[in-house]
């Protein structure tokens, strides 16, 4: 089956009413990504070489963002919406290139599994000519039936057509189909419209192939491949569905995930093994952690890379750019962007690191800003090895700190301190003896004076 060629069709033009949005429905995300882009993801998987996406609703959006997650997809526009056959027939310019195998497959249902599509490829390759991906439940009310005879399927009916015997039957219509190359364009065409609305339904090629003596068969899909979305309750839903799978994935491979339906991954999560994840911790786009790594409660995370045996949290944000190197840690209530934290730094509580490289074992005292913006452009901070910059200080960048320097708690540093330096940037205190007394008998004769008044 590696050999054969493989187009898929996926029909992308819902729109977004249902979801009481302007958004386009397959542009909604899962797991920080579109639902469609779920659907080509697993296309590509199941080993499609060549995508063509049928879209309507919003359709210069669709083609701006597919160029994100398909660049190489071809855009058909279906301009009328006349049915699940018509809609297929809107890419006939790409069927008719002479593809062994068609998958048609639905930008809505995003939780399709590679092996699905790859077990009804393999029927196509020993000789079908339509496979139907079906699945069982005990509740089939409002779905189609697969009418299967002699381990062939010969029909598929809609509820309202169902005899009370075919309503009993618990095998359903998933949607997704394959169908051989050679057979598609007649099959297709040969499908009429049958309904008050004058659409042209795609699941009338199961009879049509059958009444030919074609072979049809169908292969059998958990629930979840076949689940589609038309509101945000059913788009919670499949979000449920994709983080409990991913979590079981990640605990598989080695990670430890204390109360696992508290974390959230996104799609393109990479995180070693022997990483433990504390509860409350939402990872955003972009994320890879290396072995070893520790986050803490509470933590946000998102396009930052986290190098081996990191100690992260609890309430960190990692925003994108932040990269720390081998046994760093950022520690609660400190917020990292655009900053390198090198090997062992550590940048412990309550602390903005943003625009900045921070040296090989620095230390970051607790309430330390790097101040890298003025209101029209960024500025970098350079921190250098070893160095340790005091409790409350406000460094005002551009600005370097050399290896070993010393700032004072309480700075606000403007210049670049030279290596191996001690900075005080702090008024002179200064201590008047009695002075306090004389302030509190002061500001409780005032107080009282004020209640009397």
């Amino acid at each position: 089956m590696s050999q054969r060629s493989c187009l898929s069709v996926i029909l992308a033009a819902g729109e977004g009413t249902r979801m009481k949005s302007a958004v386009p429905k397959v542009l909604h995300t899962i797991a920080g990504l579109p639902m469609v882009a779920h659907v080509v993801k697993a296309a590509e998987a199941a080993g499609s070489g060549e995508l063509a996406l049928v879209i309507g609703h919003g359709a210069d959006e669709m083609r701006k963002a597919a160029l994100k997650f398909a660049p190489k997809a071809e855009a058909f526009v279906q301009e009328k919406r006349l049915g699940t056959a018509h809609a297929v027939l809107a890419a006939r310019v790409a069927i008719s290139k002479g593809y062994d195998d068609i998958l048609v497959m639905f930008g809505d249902t995003p939780l399709i599994d590679p092996e699905a599509l790859a077990a009804a490829r393999l029927k196509l390759a020993e000789g079908a000519a339509v496979v139907v991906v079906g699945f069982r439940t005990e509740n089939p009310s409002g779905y189609g039936r697969l009418i299967e005879k002699a381990g062939k399927l010969v029909a598929i009916r809609e509820e309202k057509d169902c005899s009370d015997e075919q309503k009993k039957i618990t095998f359903c219509n998933g949607g997704l189909m394959a169908v051989a190359g050679r057979h598609a364009l007649k099959l297709l065409d040969q499908v009429g419209s049958k309904n008050a609305k004058g659409e042209y339904y795609l699941t009338d090629i199961v009879e049509i192939a059958a009444a030919q003596g074609l072979d049809v068969v169908a292969t059998e899909a958990s629930f979840e491949n076949a689940l589609g979305i038309n509101n945000r309750a059913e788009l919670a839903q499949a979000e449920g569905i994709w983080q409990q799978r991913r979590r079981r994935e990640a605990m598989l491979s080695g990670v430890t995930l204390i109360a696992p339906e508290t974390v959230f991954f996104s799609h393109d999560t990479e995180i070693g093994a022997d990483t433990i994840v504390e509860p409350n911790v939402w990872f955003g786009p972009g994320v890879k952690i290396a072995t070893g790594a520790k986050i803490h409660a509470f933590s946000h995370i998102e396009g930052a890379t986290i190098a081996s045996n990191c100690d992260v949290g609890p309430f960190a944000r990692l925003r994108p750019g932040a990269d720390l190197r081998t046994k760093a840690k950022v520690g609660n209530f400190c917020e990292v962007k655009q900053a390198i934290v090198e090997e062992g730094a550590k940048v412990n509580h309550l602390t903005y690191i943003g625009d900045a490289r921070i040296g090989a074992g620095a230390n970051i005292g607790a309430g330390t800003i790097t101040c890298n913006y003025d209101g029209y452009s960024k500025f970098f901070t350079d921190i250098g090895e070893g160095a340790f910059i005091g409790s409350n200080s406000s460094l005002v960048a551009p600005l370097s700190i050399g290896k070993g320097g010393y700032i004072a708690s309480g700075s606000v540093i403007t210049e670049s301190v030279p290596d191996d330096a001690l900075a005080f940037g702090r008024a002179r205190q200064r201590t008047l003896p009695g002075k306090g007394k004389e302030l509190r008998e002061r500001f409780s004769q005032a107080a009282a004076a004020r209640k009397k008044g």
